[in-house]
């Protein structure tokens, strides 16, 4: 069994390094392992937690998405319900009823412009 020693005392291994020169070298590669499993275990709960938003807000614009079908419907047969109230001898009840919405919108635009 031969040994070669180095000027310093070290021994050399088989690969041609200090035993002290790879253990430098072996810590400083735990620590940047260590590092980058830190690095990519951040990334991962992240990228969870931009999946859990991204399905919160597609619910959220479903149910949206729901309310305003609901509303189009509503406001659909309110028009209608005009529609057919003009068609009829009801006219002067029809402009009564639009004077009112003005009246009402006005009213409303000036609460707020007061505010």
């Amino acid at each position: 069994l031969t040994v070669l020693f180095t000027g310093d005392g070290a021994a050399v291994g088989s690969y041609g390094y200090t035993n002290s020169g790879y253990s430098v070298y072996e810590e400083e590669n735990d620590r940047l392992t260590e590092s980058l499993r830190t690095k990519v275990s951040a990334i991962k709960s992240l990228s969870i937690e931009i999946g859990t938003e991204v399905k919160n807000q597609n619910k959220m614009l479903s149910e949206m998405e729901n309310d305003f079908d609901s509303t189009g419907g509503l406001l659909g047969a309110t028009m209608g319900r005009l529609r057919t109230l003009s068609r009829g001898s009801q006219t002067k009840l029809l402009c009564y009823m639009m004077l009112f919405s003005l009246f009402v919108f006005f009213v409303i635009y000036w609460i707020i412009k007061l505010r």
